[in-house]
């Protein structure tokens, strides 16, 4: 099992998860500190750094997993940072659009292989599903007005069109909207805001305890449909137009493939 973002909240309650029943986990994380908390909570799982906002980064890893990994049973996309105030990649990407959408893309295609030679292969996407964001299509890099909800809500759609266009032959796509967290989200921003999300996270965000079983479950036991999408544990019908859906994703590949590796 590979998962980004497996160091910190969900991910890292998954690892420990799944890592308790003897799977091989590998969780990538893009601080040190993060890798030290891996070790100390799950020592048997395997950490690797990686700057998931980086495509040239994102590619070499993918490379390293498929050298290293040949089967790949589950890969789950959990890795995501809140940006209040836009921030741009070395690579000229809006950090949000970058680690929260073009990364998952490029794991999902890069790991495929790997994926379709297990028995049941599956992608757990946690995302905003369901949220019902919008594609900026005139400026999917905000530059003309950046706002981190606008972000957000335009990554949580872009999943889910990318969830539709994703086709293999084996492998099952799962969209999961676990909601509101209690995963750290107010650490990003300054004071005094940073002190009214962290009350309101300790209000009312439920604990990564309570919102891991539905997940896990779904690890666990994928669903056999190709495509499924899932808001705290229920089921959820998609309001994804197919062709939209493959638009975006050709949109995706050609600014990935607009950079050389």
């Amino acid at each position: 099992m590979v998962i980004t973002g497996g160091t910190s909240g969900i991910g890292l309650a998954l690892a420990r998860h799944r890592a308790g029943l003897g799977d091989r986990v590998v969780a990538v994380g893009s601080s040190e500190e993060g890798g030290r908390r891996l070790r100390e909570e799950v020592p048997q799982a395997h950490f690797i750094r990686s700057d998931l906002s980086s495509l040239r980064r994102t590619r070499d890893l993918t490379e390293r997993l498929g050298a290293e990994y040949p089967v790949i049973d589950t890969l789950v996309l959990a890795a995501f940072r809140l940006n209040p105030a836009r921030v741009e990649t070395a690579e000229g990407f809006e950090h949000t659009f970058a680690l929260y959408v073009i990364n998952r893309w490029l794991m999902a295609e890069g790991l495929r292989d790997g994926l379709e030679r297990s028995p049941a292969p599956a992608i757990v996407n946690l995302c905003g599903a369901g949220q019902r964001g919008r594609i900026h299509w005139d400026d999917l890099q905000l530059a003309g007005g950046y706002r981190a909800v606008t972000a957000t809500m335009q990554g949580a759609r872009a999943n889910e069109l990318l969830g539709m266009a994703y086709t293999a032959e084996r492998t099952k796509y799962v969209l999961y909207n676990p909601v509101f967290v209690a995963t750290g989200l107010h650490e990003p921003f300054k004071q005094p805001l940073r002190g009214v999300v962290r009350a309101a996270s300790a209000a009312f965000a439920q604990p990564v305890a309570r919102a891991l079983p539905p997940i896990a479950a779904l690890v666990d036991r994928p669903p056999g449909e190709p495509l499924t999408a899932w808001k705290q544990g229920k089921p959820i019908d998609l309001a994804v137009d197919l062709e939209e859906a493959r638009r975006f994703e050709r949109t995706v590949r050609e600014l990935a493939s607009a950079l050389p590796c």
